[in-house]
């Protein structure tokens, strides 16, 4: 199936899930358990009254797809969370995303790491950040200043501070448990 395709087809399933293209297949996306729900929303939320307490023109969007330059008639891959400071288009897509943000949960981690790997095809995606729903830890993607992506993510853990440049953010990588079973 071509993305031009994916965007116009009613999906099988009546439920209304989420789909992801991933290489031509239309591919089901799973409901999320309740730590990967939570963290969702409360980084959503975190990164949300962040921009809008400093006046930022940039916003978080969840679970909004994506077009990866690699192969993008055949892909349309759908992060948890997106960052972008274009201004709101109403379309399917989040436009010219600055930051990507997943959640690795044990049974979807091949292929989020599949979708991370293809967000770093998107010209204007600059840090990637995947966060582990079964322990307190993250792996953070930043391109450098000639645009190219590190060989290995940058690992935090607990209390370490999570710095993201693209939207000026700083906290302690623990805050985005808050809400999940991890907290305590």
């Amino acid at each position: 199936m071509t993305l031009a395709d994916f965007l116009v087809w009613d999906p099988p399933d009546p439920s209304g899930g989420h789909w992801q293209l991933i290489d031509g297949l239309p591919v089901p996306m799973g409901l999320a358990m309740p730590d990967h729900g939570a963290m969702m929303a409360e980084i959503g939320a975190l990164i949300g009254n962040y921009l809008l307490a400093c006046g930022s023109p940039c916003y978080v969007m969840c679970r909004v797809g994506v077009v990866p330059r690699a192969r993008a008639g055949w892909n349309f891959r759908v992060p948890d969370l997106g960052v972008t400071c274009a201004p709101p288009d109403n379309g399917l897509t989040v436009p010219d995303p600055v930051l990507l943000i997943e959640i690795l949960s044990p049974s979807n981690e091949a292929e989020t790491r599949a979708n991370i790997w293809a967000y770093t095809t998107i010209p204007s995606v600059r840090e990637i950040l995947a966060v582990h729903s079964t322990r307190m830890e993250a792996e953070l993607l930043r391109r450098d200043p000639d645009g190219n992506w590190p060989e290995e993510p940058e690992t935090l853990a607990g209390h370490d501070t999570l710095t993201l440049p693209s939207i000026g953010y700083a906290t302690a990588l623990s805050a985005f448990y808050r809400t999940t079973s991890l907290a305590a």
